[in-house]
C-alpha cells in the first residue's frame, strides 16, 4: 500500500544520532529521514515528521509525542521508546511496559500502521553486557505486547551483521550512517514498501591486537564514557537543548531530495 503521512517518534535512535547530514536539521539525517525518502519515491507528496529527541527516557517520549502524532493524523508511525531507561541503574519493566502498552493502543486505534523495535543485542560488547538481561526483559514484554495490540515488530535483536564496530558510530552507542542505512531498510521491507536502498556485506576486519583494543578501549571511554557519566552525576541529558528535527509535516519528496539514483553506501 501507499503511504499518505508518516511519524516518527522516539529518542536518539529515530532522531538519526550516528548519521551526520549538516544540510539537515540538528545535523542527521538517519533512518527515519532515509524511509522517508523512499515512500516519497513512490507518492511524492508524502508528509513526514520527525519528533523524536536524543536522551528522552519512554514516560517522556509518550508524554511529549504520543498526542502531537495523533493529532497529524498519520497512516504509517514507527515508535522506539525505553532504551534510555534500560541504562538507568534501576527500572521497573513491568510498570514501564503497561505505560507503553497503553501509548500504544492509543495509537493503534487510529488506525494507523504501528511499528515499535526491540532492544539491540549488545551482548558482544563489553561494557554493555550489564543491561542485556534488562533489554532480553524489554523485548519479550515488547514482543507480547505488539501480539496483543497488532503492532509490526521490527525484532533489533534478531538482526544479524550488526555485530561489526562499522555499523556503529565512534559512540559505540548510536548507528553510523551505514548502520541507519540498513535499518531504513529493514522497516522498508517490513511494511511491504518497495525501495533501492542497497547495503552491500562487509569485508572481513583484521582482527586487532589485544593492545590495540586497550587504546581504543581507553580513548572511547575518555570521549565518550566519562562526559555520559558526568551528565547524569549532574541530571542533564544531550536532549535538553535540542528541538525535534520536522516537528511539522514537511513533504518528503521536497524538504529531503531525490534520492532515487542514490549509490549504495558501504563500509
Amino acid at each position: 500500500m501507499g503511504w499518505n503521512t508518516y511519524v516518527a517518534l522516539g529518542d536518539s535512535f529515530t532522531e538519526g544520532v550516528g548519521d551526520p547530514d549538516p544540510t539537515r536539521p540538528n545535523g542527521l539525517r538517519g533512518w527515519a529521514d532515509r524511509v522517508a525518502e523512499q515512500l516519497a519515491v513512490d507518492n511524492p507528496s508524502l508528509r513526514y515528521a520527525n519528533l523524536a529527541i536524543r536522551g528522552r527516557l519512554l514516560d517522556q517520549v509518550l508524554d511529549e509525542q504520543i498526542d502531537r502524532a495523533i493529532s497529524l493524523q498519520p497512516d504509517l508511525i514507527t515508535i522506539y521508546a525505553g532504551g534510555n531507561d534500560l541504562m538507568r541503574g534501576s527500572v521497573d519493566l513491568d510498570a514501564m511496559m503497561s505505560r507503553y502498552e497503553a501509548a500504544l493502543a492509543r495509537l493503534l486505534s487510529t488506525g494507523a500502521t504501528v511499528v515499535v523495535f526491540t532492544a539491540y543485542d549488545a551482548g558482544w560488547a563489553p561494557i554493555f553486557r550489564l543491561t542485556r538481561g534488562r533489554s532480553a526483559i524489554y523485548n519479550e514484554l515488547l514482543r507480547a505486547i505488539a501480539e496483543r495490540q497488532g503492532a509490526r515488530i521490527l525484532d533489533f535483536w534478531r538482526l544479524a551483521g550488526y555485530d561489526d564496530y562499522r555499523m556503529w558510530d565512534s559512540d559505540r552507542l548510536h548507528m553510523s550512517s551505514l548502520g541507519h542505512t540498513r535499518m531504513a531498510a529493514e522497516v522498508l521491507e517490513l511494511i511491504g514498501a518497495p525501495h533501492s536502498i542497497d547495503v552491500p556485506p562487509l569485508a572481513p576486519l583484521p582482527v586487532p591486537t589485544r593492545e590495540q583494543r586497550r587504546r581504543d578501549n581507553v580513548e572511547w571511554a575518555r570521549t565518550f564514557l566519562y562526559p555520559w557519566l558526568m551528565r547524569r552525576v549532574r541530571g542533564v541529558s544531550s536532549g535538553d537543548s535540542i528541538s525535534p528535527r520536522w516537528p511539522e509535516p514537511v513533504v518528503a519528496a521536497e524538504a529531503l531530495g531525490d534520492v532515487s539514483a542514490e549509490p549504495a553506501t558501504t563500509g
